[in-house]
This record gives structure tokens, sequence and C-alpha cells, in this order.
């Protein structure tokens, strides 16, 4: 009988492609997305009495919708859609066939559309949450370029199968690199065979009170204190070991590690979080960051040559986004020109990411301790603040590079262990 019950009860539990389980733990289905509005109901008697809003019903409203908006999924039941990542959806075509309706018009939204993206970030990143509208900009944005230079410009005859075979392989790859950029950057996770094959103890982290643990001093105490070593020597350790201590993770960083903030663990060599791919970028996928920059570099680089040599075929291509005469006269062409336009504000902008990451590498400093040495006045910086050098690992220019191409394959390094 208690098997029979069991099966009764997993076979409740699996969920169709449209069911799901919501915020209160209740199972319900997508088709009754408008039923139930219980907050809802209540926001809007509210107003059309002309009374005062409860000071939690619009957060209530904001939850029950961000929970109700969901996709049908094969396994494991219906999924719920980040609403970050509608916005690119919508906005971006919808822009872009506005700013190719007249020049001036197309100089107000080119110039609009970067600022509202920079608000955007420096809104959400002084927030320090996670969002993914910045890659859903990215990857609509490679997609609606592609789609437009297939139907656009391709039929007119001036851009040949090759040269289509080309682009189309330069997106294939940039989306490769980028889906092995974000499998894993690297995250530091504690050993549990370090933690039960030695003792150690560190030091309480920074504000914690000592009399939460009985007002007894932590020490530091390893194999290596057993074996004879010299008090100097376990002064640096304790000394290291509470410059690299966690107090989110709580556990004791190796060099170079660092504590993101918006995703909320540690990393090796961590270089910094990039919101364009919504992961930190560090030792394990640094290689391959930069790759998938290279990648969209030169396939968006080509695709703009491209699109304004079918556009503009008199002018030279240097200056046929400046002065393109007679480009507005069909909408298509516009449309086209207003995409490269857009397209090259991007690749502006990613160019000086990728000089920026090329510097780095090359004096061998990562994006973090470059902003930390900034902060405390312990490095050279040069060119307005391109060019960084703290000068404590840097081995040289061929050193720097080949330990960074090289550094993938050292991913494991020795664990740290949980406080004991």
């Amino acid at each position: 009988m208690k098997r029979q019950a069991k099966k009764v009860l997993e076979e409740e539990a699996v969920l169709c492609c449209c069911e799901y389980m919501n915020r209160h733990g209740q199972r319900s289905h997508v088709a009754a997305c408008c039923c139930d509005c219980e907050d809802l109901d209540d926001a809007c008697d509210r107003f059309l009495k002309r009374e005062p809003q409860k000071p939690e019903s619009l957060s209530q409203v904001a939850a029950v919708v961000t929970d109700r908006i969901r996709v049908p999924w094969l396994w494991g039941g219906a999924r719920k859609v980040d609403l970050s990542i509608i916005p690119p959806l919508l906005l971006l075509p919808a822009l872009l066939h506005l700013a190719a309706l007249h020049f001036l018009i197309g100089m107000v939204v080119l110039t609009a559309l970067p600022g509202l993206v920079l608000w955007y970030y420096y809104f959400t990143h002084r927030k320090k949450g996670q969002t993914l509208f910045f890659l859903s900009l990215a990857l609509f944005s490679l997609a609606y370029m592609y789609y437009l230079f297939i139907t656009e410009v391709f039929p007119h005859g001036d851009v040949g199968l090759l040269q289509l075979a080309l682009v189309s392989v330069g997106v294939v790859l940039t989306l490769l690199a980028l889906f092995h950029t974000k499998r894993d950057p690297g995250i530091l996770r504690p050993n549990e065979e370090s933690v039960h094959s030695k003792v150690a103890y560190y030091s309480s982290p920074t504000g914690r009170n000592p009399s939460l643990s009985g007002g007894r001093q932590d020490v530091t105490m390893t194999v290596a204190n057993r074996a004879g070593v010299s008090e100097h020597a376990e002064e640096e350790m304790k000394e290291s070991n509470r410059k690299n201590w966690c107090q989110a993770c709580r556990m004791v960083r190796p060099p170079r590690a660092g504590h993101c903030r918006i995703c909320g663990v540690c990393v090796l060599r961590l270089d910094h979080h990039c919101v364009w791919i919504n992961s930190c970028v560090g030792q394990a996928n640094h290689r391959s960051f930069l790759l998938t920059l290279v990648l969209f570099l030169l396939t968006s680089l080509y695709g703009i040559s491209l699109v304004l040599q079918s556009v503009c075929p008199r002018q030279n291509l240097l200056f046929a986004l400046l002065y393109c005469p007679g480009v507005y006269n069909q909408y298509s062409t516009a449309l086209c020109f207003t995409c490269a336009w857009y397209s090259s504000i991007v690749t502006g902008g990613l160019l000086h990411l990728l000089a920026i990451q090329l510097i780095n590498v090359s004096y061998n400093v990562t994006e973090r301790e470059a902003r930390i040495a900034l902060r405390e006045k312990t490095a050279r910086s040069a060119y307005w603040g391109l060019v960084v050098n703290t000068g404590a690992y840097s081995r040289g220019f061929r050193g720097n590079w080949s330990e960074f191409m090289s550094m993938g394959d050292k991913v494991i390094p020795p664990s740290p262990t949980d406080l004991v």
C-alpha cells in the first residue's frame, strides 16, 4: 500500500509542459495566468475608489506577474521568463526602423540609444544585481543584423554566396565561442578532501565579534606548523590568510582570486564581471572571452563593409558612413545604412574593450587588480589610465602572454579549506 501511495504521489508531482509550481508552492497552469488575481483586483479597486494603495501591493502585483509569465517546456514544466530579456526584443527593431525614416531622426535615435544602455548599466551596476538585458541585447542584435543582411542586402545581388557563407561562419563561430565562455569562469569551490585531510584554523573575518567564539583566539595550525615552521613564516602565513579570506564564501582564496558581488562566488584569477555575457571572466574562460571578442569584431567589420559596398557603391568605405548621398531615397537602403551605423557604434565599444584586455594581458594585470591598484595608488598608469602596470606578476611581454595562453590548463588550484 505504501509503495502504491508513493507511485501516486510521484505521478501527481510530474508536471506537463504547461504546468508549473508557483511562488506559493501550488500547482498551476500557464492557461490560468489571468485567474485568481487577488492582489491585482485589490489594487484596481483601491485605484477606482481613490483610496491609497498598500505599501506592499505594487510589489506583490509585480511578483505575481513575473511568476506567471511562463513558456511551455518539455522537461520539468513551464519555465519562467526573465522580464529583462523582453525590452531589447521590442525596442531595438522599433528604434532602428524609426531611425531609418529620416537622417535627423536617425541622429537622435543613434545618440539616445547608447545613452539609455549606459544609464541602465550604471543603474544595475549600482544595485549589484544580475540582469539578462545586456546578454539579450547582444544576442538579438547579432541575430537581427544577420536577418537584415539576408533579407535586405543579399537579395540586391551585390553580395555573393561566398561572402554570405563567410558572414554565416563568423556568426556561428561567435555563438560557439560565447557558449564556451559562459560554461565556467573558474568558480572556486572548497575541496572536501582537503578539509578532512588536514586541520586548519584561520583567523576570524574582520568585523566579527570575538565573543561569539567564546572569547578564544583563532590561531593558524597546519601540518607544516607541526613540522617546526619558524614564527616569522607562521606570521606571514597568518597575514596571507587574513588578506585572502573571503567573508562571503567563508574560505581562503588563492592569490589573484576574487569575489564577484554580482554572481556571489569566488573566481580564480577574476578579471571582471561582464554584463554582456552575464558571467564573470576568470582563469577558465578568459581566453575564450578574448576569442569571442575577436570573432565578433572580425564578423562585424566584414559585415559592415559589405553593407556599405551595397548601399553606397560609389563611396570610399572610410567615408561612406559620414557621407552617402541618396541613401534615404529608399526605405530599405536607409534601414541598412542605419543598421551599419548601429553596428559601428557597438563595434567601436568592443574595440575599446578588446584594446584594454590586450594591454592588461601584456602587463599580466587583471581588470580587478588594476582598479584596486589605482584606488590604493600602488601602480603606474599611462595614456589616461589605459595602461596600468602593477609590476607584481609581470614576467615580460612574452612571458605574460605565454602564461595567459596556458593558464586555462591549470584551472584546478591547491584547494582552499573551509573554516573548521
